[in-house]
């Protein structure tokens, strides 16, 4: 692919998206800028739901690890499904009673303002430096295809590609988001398609043979039951993607938006359930396009090394690969990955204004606009930085310890959350800060010796599960008896 074709793609892209952009912020206020003003159909939310939920890493490297994990990411997928439904009828109903703009006002409402803003700085950390990692791997995609040749440095990428994501986000924010994710998902979905159809038909394989061919090949096992001691294997990833989503989406501001954004909890649940069936049908595809990409490079013989990670773009690029399979992987990536970025930067914007800067969304409209505009601008900022540092600063193991930072952070939130929500408990809340650093602490000390400590047994996706079991241990340490004052 040439420079010209790559910078076509994303200018399309750019202009769609900014014009949906336009049009979806007019009239918006500060109530739509965080929850869309309430006024979302459920299936516009449902749709929204697919492509947030997807980053442009997760459309690099799914297709890439069928080479050594095969389809377990399905077992997982499983799991999110069930997470999805604990969701809808448990949080979702409970969130929209309490009428939240920002979920972790929960938090404040239920334990006090100590609490709240531990619970929102959580939030904080882990999602800006897990969403400057996502839009890490677009810039870090596109350099070397369409910067490096026109002599552009990383850090004119990097600001370019953060402008762009705060500009479309900065008047409408939710209400925005709920019609450019609409665009996104509709564009990620159509790009994986495409790409599996013009992979098939690269390979001259009608849709039976490439049926067959997926079927046959050793990278499509889709259970693991065999060693429970594998990272692989099905309860381990069954039972902590409930979990996961649970915590990274259902206390995830950034996820919950959209769903608070519906006109009703009815509708809100009903956008939660559907959207876990459709996310699941799009890893199917990836999976799909992942072991064709492979059968693909192994006819064709082109060379793979280095991570899998690197697969999926070194293939669509080759000059083997028709020109349309290139084109949607740039596609595919930046509406995946735009998404991820602008979502995030809303959810920082609406959580450190409404949570850290105890911003009242009742008060005085232009003072709070003044504020919240201004958190905006920070956000993309800081969101810049982050991103310049991983770059400079960037090899697997600073990479390993951001998503790690952000993975461990969830735990402690669905900790906090399941102490409030099952017991009356209240907390000796100048505690409370200990415990959320003690749990992921102690998590991380185990993951690092389970192997010599447990007989071989590695301890992966389910330490969020331990994260959040100690937390809620320690938090009871640190409660008392409910007392007819009781917040709950």
């Amino acid at each position: 692919m040439t420079p010209a074709v790559i910078i076509i793609t994303i200018l399309c892209y750019v202009a769609l998206l900014t014009t949906v952009a336009a049009v979806s912020a007019r009239g918006a206020d500060n109530r739509g800028f965080f929850v869309g003003a309430r006024r979302s159909q459920w299936w516009m939310a449902m749709v929204a739901m697919v492509g947030a939920a997807f980053s442009g890493v997760t459309y690099v490297s799914v297709p890439g690890m069928v080479a050594t994990s095969g389809w377990s990411y399905m077992q997982m997928a499983m799991g999110f499904v069930v997470g999805y439904f604990v969701i809808a009828f448990l949080l979702v109903p409970l969130f929209y009673r309490m009428g939240l703009v920002s979920i972790y006002g929960y938090l404040a409402q239920r334990f006090g303002a100590h609490t709240h803003r531990t619970g929102a700085w959580l939030f904080f950390i882990s999602k800006l430096l897990g969403a400057a990692v996502r839009l890490y791997v677009i810039c870090a995609a596109l350099q070397p295809m369409l910067f490096e040749p026109l002599g552009v440095p990383f850090a004119v990428n990097c600001l370019l590609t953060v402008l762009l994501v705060w500009g479309y986000t900065f008047r409408g924010g939710v209400q925005s988001l709920i019609w450019t994710d609409m665009l996104k998902t509709v564009t990620l979905v159509a790009s994986i398609a495409l790409a599996v159809w013009a992979v098939a038909d690269g390979l001259d394989l009608t849709a039976s043979e490439a049926v067959a061919v997926v079927r046959e090949s050793d990278m499509s096992q889709l259970f693991f039951f065999d060693d429970a001691r594998d990272g692989r294997y099905f309860f381990k990833q069954f039972f902590a993607a409930i979990f996961l989503v649970v915590a990274m989406t259902g206390l995830d501001q950034d996820m919950m938006q959209r769903t608070l954004s519906c006109r009703d909890m009815r509708g809100a649940q009903k956008n939660m359930m559907l959207a876990s069936v459709l996310q699941t049908a799009v890893i199917f595809a990836l999976l799909v396009l992942g072991v064709l990409l492979y059968e693909f490079a192994a006819q064709r013989g082109i060379a793979l090394s280095g991570s899998t990670d690197e697969m999926f773009p070194r293939v669509a690029s080759a000059q083997e690969m028709p020109l349309v399979v290139g084109i949607l992987f740039v596609l595919g990536l930046v509406a995946s990955t735009y998404s991820a970025a602008g979502s995030s930067m809303t959810a920082l914007t609406t959580s450190f204004t409404i949570d850290l800067l105890h911003g009242d969304e009742r008060a005085d409209e232009r003072s709070l606009a003044r504020l919240r505009k201004w958190v905006h601008v920070a956000m993309a900022v800081a969101m810049a930085v982050v991103v310049l540092a991983v770059h400079y600063l960037s090899n697997s193991n600073v990479i390993d310890v951001v998503y790690t930072l952000g993975s461990y952070s969830y735990g402690p939130i669905l900790g906090l959350f399941c102490f409030g929500i099952f017991t009356r408990r209240t907390l000796r809340e100048r505690a409370v800060v200990a415990v959320v650093v003690a749990a992921p602490a102690l998590c991380l000390l185990l993951q690092r010796n389970s192997e010599r400590w447990f007989g071989g047994y590695t301890l992966g996706y389910e330490v969020m599960i331990l994260n959040a079991l100690l937390t809620f241990v320690g938090l009871w340490a640190i409660s008392r008896k409910p007392t007819s004052n009781n917040r709950a």
